[in-house]
């Protein structure tokens, strides 16, 4: 999908210290399983009501458990004019498989 970053790709993103934004919509039972460090966590269903704490100028990558739910907020967030925001591919059980094998999998 246009608009994804691979883990791989996100990883090495953060490996050089690119600025951006990580942001988990996932709900809250799921964050204690395992996340990414420094997210912001906003569950999806909060997401409406709660889209003033992010900023449209700001690359974001979204990410749930695979990757649906992320997609379904990159397209609502591009519909609100945040044009730099991308999908993480495979959402974080995709990081889990290709970036971090130590981190828990559910």
């Amino acid at each position: 999908m246009t608009g994804d970053v691979t883990p791989k790709g996100l990883k090495a993103r953060l490996d050089r210290h690119e600025p951006v934004v990580l942001l988990d919509v996932r709900e809250h039972w799921e964050t204690v399983l395992s996340r990414l460090d420094h997210s912001i966590h906003i569950p999806i269903e909060e997401l409406e009501h709660r889209t003033d704490e992010l900023d449209s100028q700001e690359e974001i990558v979204v990410y749930c458990h695979h990757g649906v739910r992320s997609a379904a907020v990159v397209a609502y967030l591009r519909g609100l004019g945040f044009a730099r925001v991308k999908n993480l591919d495979g959402g974080l059980d995709g990081w889990a498989r290709d970036v971090d094998p130590q981190m828990r999998r559910y």
